[in-house]
Order: structure tokens, then C-alpha cells, then sequence
């Protein structure tokens, strides 16, 4: 009965919420210490006993080389044998790194499993964030103003020019920030709970999910103008011109994700441009 409220590591479901909902289906009152053996119980029945977790990663690795030629990955092992660290970087985020903006920023968050450790990362700005069409704008500002009327206002009193890339006066490429770190810890802060096998392989689906959801299909309209579908959207892309209806690059000076969606479509290096 409580193995299933488990099997997503995103759900919070405490020693607390087992007592009340096995004296309210079930009429039986546990005490939180029953309650907290149950959950470890469920636990282990799902991801098994953590010390083997370690035990699968040598063929979990060779999956891996086998399933994304070009990977780099690495274990490394302690004079007695034990696990001391393994690095781990799949093709698609090494092909990747070409397509981004040359700031790393490299991070460490705590992990929480049995055996603790660090998990550390390194994530870079991609070509695709913001509003960089009035459309775009327009469409977001909407969706404010449903949620409160005063806060488009306060904002247009401010001055989009200000604080909007698309209504900006003045190039912005030197005054971005971001804050990829914590949002990766966001994204993760779950999985930091689980085993070392099941934590690499919830960063390899969450990586191949951003992955899928990153395509872009092209179609050629002439040889020299090519239309990107980019999700429900479409932007037009002249590389010859080097312009894209999308802005990016015009504001940001970051790499623009259509155009090298266009330039592969055409088998072109994107060093010509």
C-alpha cells in the first residue's frame, strides 16, 4: 500500500502522512515509528540496498558507451576498491557545448542519499530563453495582466525599456545574469535523495528529455531562406543575411538556434558565419 506512493522520487509522502491515511482508509492507528519502517521498508523494496547501487555502475557505464558513442565517462576507485568518483558527460551535451555562450558555471550540491557525497555540475547559457519578439511580449504581458491588472501597469510605469530585451534601446550582451546553477539544484533536488545508480540514470532521462524538447525542424522555402519549427512556433532564418525573425542574436549576441538548425539543414559549417 505505500511502495507506490514511492515510485516517483518528486513525491513527498512522510512517516506523518502514512499514519493518517492508514488510520483514515484503513482504521489502523501505527505509531511514526511503524510508519517510518514502513516508509524505509518501501524504500528499499523500490530502489534496493544503496551499497549495491555502487555494484551496477561499471555495467551501467558500459551501457552507456555502448548506447551514446562519443561519451566521456569515468570511474575512478579508492586503493581499497571502493567507489571514490565517476564523471560522466553523454555526446549530446558535448556536442552541445558548441552551440553556447563560453561561460561555465560549474556547481556542488550536497547529495542525501545513505552515503552522502557531492554531486558537482557544469551548465552554460544555450541559445534558446527570454522574449525576443513582440509577439512573444505581448503574449506573456497578456497572461500577466489576468493574474493582476496592477502588476502590467506597474510595469509599464517602470518602462519596458528597462527591463525588457525586445523594447531595449541599448545592446545588453554584457549586463545578462542568470542563475542556471539553482535552477538545475531545482530540477534535481529529489533525485538528490536516491541511490547512485538511480540518480545517474534520472540525470540521463532528464538530459535526453531537454534534449527532445530542444529539436527543431526546418523546412527550405528557397535556397537562401529557410522556415524553423520551434515548437508551435515559426521563425524565419536567412543565413546568407545572417538574420533570424527571432532577434537573439541581434540583442544578445548569443548563438542562435534556428540559424545552426538551418545551417545543419544545409550541411553548411557554422564557422562561415
Amino acid at each position: 500500500m505505500v511502495v507506490p506512493k514511492y515510485c516517483d522520487p518528486k513525491t513527498v509522502y512522510t512517516p506523518k502522512d502514512i499514519q493518517t491515511n492508514m488510520l483514515s482508509e484503513h482504521g489502523l492507528n501505527l505509531s511514526y515509528m511503524q510508519a517510518w519502517r514502513a516508509k524505509e521498508k518501501a524504500l528499499q523494496f523500490l530502489r534496493g540496498n544503496p551499497s549495491d547501487s555502487y555494484s551496477k555502475l561499471p555495467k551501467y557505464f558500459y551501457i552507456l558507451e555502448e548506447t551514446y558513442p562519443g561519451s566521456f565517462i569515468k570511474l575512478k576507485k579508492a586503493a581499497d576498491d571502493c567507489f571514490l568518483y565517476a564523471f560522466v558527460a553523454l555526446c549530446t551535451s558535448i556536442s552541445g557545448w558548441q552551440h553556447c555562450r563560453l561561460v561555465i558555471v560549474v556547481d556542488g550540491t550536497f547529495l542525501k542519499s545513505a552515503y552522502r557525497g557531492i554531486m558537482l555540475t557544469t551548465s552554460t547559457m544555450d541559445a534558446t530563453a527570454r522574449s525576443y519578439t513582440l509577439d512573444e511580449f505581448n503574449e506573456r504581458m497578456l497572461k500577466i495582466e489576468e493574474v493582476d491588472p496592477r502588476v502590467k501597469s506597474y510595469l509599464y510605469d517602470i518602462g519596458y525599456h528597462r527591463w525588457s530585451r525586445v523594447h531595449a534601446t541599448v545592446n545588453r550582451t554584457f549586463t545578462m545574469t542568470s542563475n542556471i546553477a539553482e535552477s538545475l539544484n531545482a530540477v534535481t533536488k529529489e533525485a538528490r535523495e536516491l541511490p547512485i545508480f538511480d540518480l545517474l540514470e534520472y540525470m540521463r532521462t532528464l538530459l535526453e528529455r531537454w534534449t527532445k524538447e530542444k529539436l527543431l525542424k526546418v523546412r527550405a522555402s528557397t535556397d537562401h531562406i529557410h522556415t524553423v519549427l520551434d515548437g508551435v512556433k515559426q521563425y524565419i532564418v536567412c543565413p546568407e543575411n545572417k538574420k533570424c525573425s527571432y532577434g537573439q542574436f541581434q540583442l544578445d549576441e548569443l548563438p542562435c538556434a534556428h540559424a545552426l538548425a538551418a545551417l545543419r539543414h544545409k550541411k553548411e559549417t557554422y564557422e562561415n558565419y
